[in-house]
């Protein structure tokens, strides 16, 4: 039986993931957990088969917590699930540990498919994005602006770039308006940006923003 901790600050898409896991014969899922701290709380404390695990949180960044299920319990696999777009995420997570990326807008057999794969230890990604990834590997040899970037500082710019203010930023990810405005002047300096127009113009050019 594959037991999986979903996590996830909508409690509208937690019901919808244990609606469709609940009909399948050789996965349950083991707990719920509304966000990062929590999630990394229940970790320590049980055992699970694997995770599914929401990208955007308020209290902790999923590639935060990601980072720390790799760093503590390398041996648990980890899926992501995102509303982001993959051309988003989907490579940053991946390299960062996760075993699989999706989107929430998949169908349920995918994900029935994505959990089954992860959880065996395979990686998952879905075809759609191998196959651009494999059209554009000459093109991702040559590093673009926003990939030099941190996860932080990229969580960021696609943040800024979709309307966001500082200090709703701030808000959003429980850091000072003045620790926002760092970033924010790291990544213009990276990027060669001048301000969050030529940001925003940018992000939507590379299609980082939807």
């Amino acid at each position: 039986m594959i037991n999986i901790l979903i996590v996830d600050d909508h409690a509208v898409v937690r019901a919808g993931l244990r609606q469709i896991i609940s009909g399948v014969s050789d996965m349950a899922v083991a707990d719920e957990a509304n966000g990062g701290i929590e999630a990394l709380t229940k970790i320590r404390n049980k055992g699970y088969s694997m995770v599914v695990l929401d990208i955007s949180m308020p209290d902790k960044s999923g590639l935060d917590v990601l980072k720390e299920i790799r760093n503590g319990y390398p041996g648990l696999p980890v899926l992501m699930l995102s509303m982001y777009p993959e051309d988003q995420y989907a490579v940053r997570a991946m390299r960062s540990g996760a075993a699989g990326y999706m989107t929430k807008d998949s169908a349920p057999e995918e994900l029935v498919t994505a959990i089954r794969t992860v959880a065996s230890g395979r990686k998952y990604i879905s075809s759609d994005f191998a196959e651009r990834i494999a059209c554009n590997i000459d093109a991702c040899m040559k590093k673009e602006p926003h990939e030099i970037l941190s996860d932080r500082e990229y969580q960021i710019l696609c943040t800024i770039a979709s309307g966001k203010t500082v200090s709703e930023i701030a808000g959003q990810l429980s850091r000072s308006v003045k620790t926002i405005s760092t970033y924010r002047s790291r990544i213009l300096k990276k990027m060669q940006l001048k301000n969050n127009a030529e940001l925003t113009n940018y992000a939507i050019r590379n299609h980082l923003i939807h």
